[in-house]
This record gives structure tokens, sequence and C-alpha cells, in this order.
């Protein structure tokens, strides 16, 4: 699912399969809103919160639940593999356990180091060679550095966009 806040801070998007859907930037919501959000009945959010444990709506003092803005994106998730990619329930809690269980690792990435011949500046080659080399390279870094730092401006608005 891919999110953005549309430009507006009080409605968040979620893309799902069957198109956008908008999530109200609140900290909790009712069992009501949650169903017209997800587009189910209310009995099949409480028939899916005994099947999947990751759906615990927390229950307010008078009884009420109370869901968060991460269950329902859990809800629309479940709908998601339900209804448009086919999963039985057992099927689903499958997935969603094991996509649950891979988002919280980390994903180790390679990192290129330098051989210490690249790190010596080359005597041999000709000037004009090492000086057509070296903008060329610059560019690259300039380009990957941009990359980083709009990868890190997405992570950052995400972080303030979080509920605390």
């Amino acid at each position: 699912m891919a999110y953005s806040s549309e430009g507006r801070k009080n409605v968040y998007t979620v893309e799902t399969p069957r198109g956008k859907v908008s999530i109200p930037d609140k900290l909790y919501f009712k069992i009501g809103e949650v169903c017209e959000i997800v587009g189910v009945e209310p009995h099949v959010l409480r028939y899916w919160e005994q099947e999947f444990p990751q759906l615990a709506p927390q229950k307010s003092s008078a009884g009420q639940r109370i869901y968060r803005r991460k269950d329902v994106e859990i809800a629309l998730r479940i709908k998601s593999l339900r209804e448009d990619e086919g999963f039985t329930i057992a099927g689903a809690k499958k997935k969603l356990s094991a996509e649950r269980a891979t988002a919280g690792r980390l994903k180790v990435v390679p990192i290129e180091r330098p051989t210490e011949a690249s790190l010596v500046a080359p005597t041999e080659a000709a000037p004009s060679e090492f000086a057509a080399e070296t903008p060329s390279r610059a560019r690259e870094a300039l380009a990957t550095l941009r990359q980083v730092r709009a990868g890190l401006e997405e992570v950052l608005a995400l972080l303030r966009a979080a509920p605390r």
C-alpha cells in the first residue's frame, strides 16, 4: 500500500488495488467509521478481529471498540487480500503474518568498499584522461546524494505525519 497526505493535514490516502482510500487524520475511529472506510459491515469487522490477531482495537470505558489508524490500515489490507487477491481467511492470515514479520526487519544493503588501488591517485594516467573521468564521478556522486536526500525527506515527512 502506498501512502500520501495529498497536501492536506487532515486526510491520508492509502493506495489499494481498488483505488485510493482516504483515512481521516484522527487518533481513534469508531466501528461505524472503520466500516465506512473499509467498505464492510460491522459483523465482518468483528469476525476479522477474532481471526486476525493483528487487528486488535482497544475498548473504551463504555465498551465500544476504538480503532487506531494502524487498525484501519490492517483492515484495508485484509479486505484487499480477501477480495482482490482471492485469499481464504487462513491464507490471508498467513500472508499478513508473513508481511508483518518481514516488515520489522531491516534490509541489509551491501556497501561497495573502495579497493586500495582506487584510493591511490593514478600517477600513470594521462592528465586529460583523469580530468575527464573526475566530473562524471562527481555527477554520479551528486545524483546519488540527491536520491538519498529525497528518500530521507520522505521518511521525515512520514515521521512528522505519524500519530504520537
